[in-house]
């Protein structure tokens, strides 16, 4: 499939998204046309149960947990997936953090 854009789709803990934010706008990609620091940010209620052997940020093994979190929204080039996926990783709190990268169309409709 030939794509130019992704729409990227982070939950992460509120008091991380500027931080995370501000990094990925640094290697422009949070920039659409003539705008950067271009996102979305919705709250949002996640749900999770910590297995055996895994670390969790917060919440108890064995145990199905809830909590706020928020659910970051980007478009991004492309070209910059590679490294705005590695900004996410080193910035994310969680063992696993969730990422959804998604091609978007969009040019196939124009």
């Amino acid at each position: 499939m030939d794509f130019k854009e992704v729409k990227i789709e982070i939950y992460i803990p509120e008091e991380y998204v500027v931080t995370l934010r501000n990094e990925l706008n640094d290697i422009n990609a949070c920039t659409v046309g003539d705008y950067d620091n271009v996102m979305s940010l919705t709250n949002v209620r996640g749900y999770w149960r910590p297995l055996e052997g895994s670390n969790p940020f917060n919440g108890e093994i064995g145990k199905v947990c809830e909590g706020e979190e928020c659910k970051m929204e980007l478009r991004c080039k492309r070209e910059y997936v590679k490294d705005a996926l590695k900004i996410i990783r080193k910035i994310h709190p969680y063992e696993e953090p969730l990422i959804n990268v998604i091609p978007v169309v969009n040019e196939l409709f124009e």
